[in-house]
């Protein structure tokens, strides 16, 4: 008589994919919350950016400039795409405390989704998890995602340049190094020269795993297949 044999393969990885979107649902979850309990406690936050975003919300070419006031007259002390999502915000849902701040806990919840896929595709998801963990708790990251100065669009900028230059070494792809060259760009709309400290680090990283990849992709295509 035959043995009867059960997928436990397949239920042991059906498993530990239930387990990864749980786990992954419950770190957005707790950043969320985190970074939006209490919110209205800041009140406007940073008052000088708050009134260039009630500007916004009235005069499109404040909008586009930055500027501080309605008339145009001067223009905040940095470029303005930080203020354009709050703006755009504002004028969805009027100009109050939570239409300015919470656009900014949104880009804290999607800078540790971006952290948690990059861990993720490199070392697992239990290390995903832990790595989300430590952005979404460290208190200087806390206080930058609540709050409406620029480092919070910056950051989430930088970090999906660090995970597109990840992917441009994995692959080789020009398209995905493109992609973090934009977002970098984009970044320096958002705090101007500070998005260029994270170059460097991406030429480095670029030219050495990706010329290691494009060279074993060359090597393994002149091989024989049994190779």
């Amino acid at each position: 008589m035959a043995a009867i044999t059960f997928p436990r393969a397949v239920s042991v990885r059906a498993s530990s994919a239930v387990w990864t979107r749980l786990s992954f649902a419950a770190l957005m979850a707790v950043t969320f919350v985190l970074y939006v309990w209490g919110l209205d406690r800041n009140g406007w936050a940073n008052a000088y950016y708050a009134a260039a975003v009630q500007a916004g919300t009235k005069s499109w070419k404040a909008f586009f400039f930055g500027s501080l006031d309605v008339s145009n007259f001067i223009t905040v002390d940095k470029s303005p795409a930080f203020l354009w999502v709050m703006e755009i915000s504002a004028r969805l849902f009027g100009f109050n405390q939570w239409s300015v701040l919470v656009p900014q806990a949104l880009e804290g919840v999607a800078t540790v989704a971006i952290v948690y896929v990059a861990v993720r595709r490199w070392f697992g998801p239990a290390a995903g998890i832990i790595a989300g963990a430590v952005v979404t708790l460290t208190p200087v990251a806390a206080l930058m995602f609540r709050y409406n100065n620029p480092d919070a669009l910056l950051v989430l900028l930088l970090t999906g340049a660090a995970y597109a230059t990840l992917r441009a070494t994995e692959s080789g792809s020009t398209r995905w190094l493109v992609l973090a060259a934009a977002l970098i760009g984009t970044g320096f709309l958002a705090k101007m020269l500070q998005a260029f400290v994270i170059v460097p680090v991406v030429v480095v990283v670029y030219l050495v795993a990706g010329r290691g990849v494009c060279s074993n992709e060359s090597s393994s295509s002149s091989s024989p297949a049994w190779l």
